[in-house]
């Protein structure tokens, strides 16, 4: 039996199909862990562990911890090359927090 990639199946799907698995791929991808995220990212801990300056075991207790600093949070999120922002989410809409926009900016300034 041939083993087909992602591609060939979704050749096969319904365009109702394919809406459906796309709005469940955006859903999955939206929520979370740390350790998800790096692994999504095709990242090791080793490999994230040398970006940050730190060992591996550093790095696997950061992914299973529950409550760390926003500047830890955002230099794990800025070594897998992206940008933390943080948002209130209300029942009438969304606030993005702006005082730890320039976080990593204001951490060196400081040093």
């Amino acid at each position: 039996m041939r083993k087909g990639n992602f591609k060939d199946l979704q050749k096969k799907m319904t365009p109702e199909a394919r809406k459906l698995a796309d709005a469940k791929y955006r859903q999955l991808v939206q929520d979370m862990a740390l350790d998800e995220l790096r692994a999504a990212r095709d990242l090791t801990q080793q490999e994230l562990a040398q970006t940050l300056g730190v060992n591996q075991p550093a790095i696997s207790r950061l992914e299973r911890k529950a409550d760390m600093y926003v500047s830890t949070l955002a230099n794990f999120v800025k070594a897998m090359g992206g940008k933390l922002e943080i948002r209130a989410v209300f029942p009438d809409g969304e606030v993005r927090i702006s005082q730890f926009s320039d976080l990593g900016k204001r951490i060196k300034a400081a040093s």
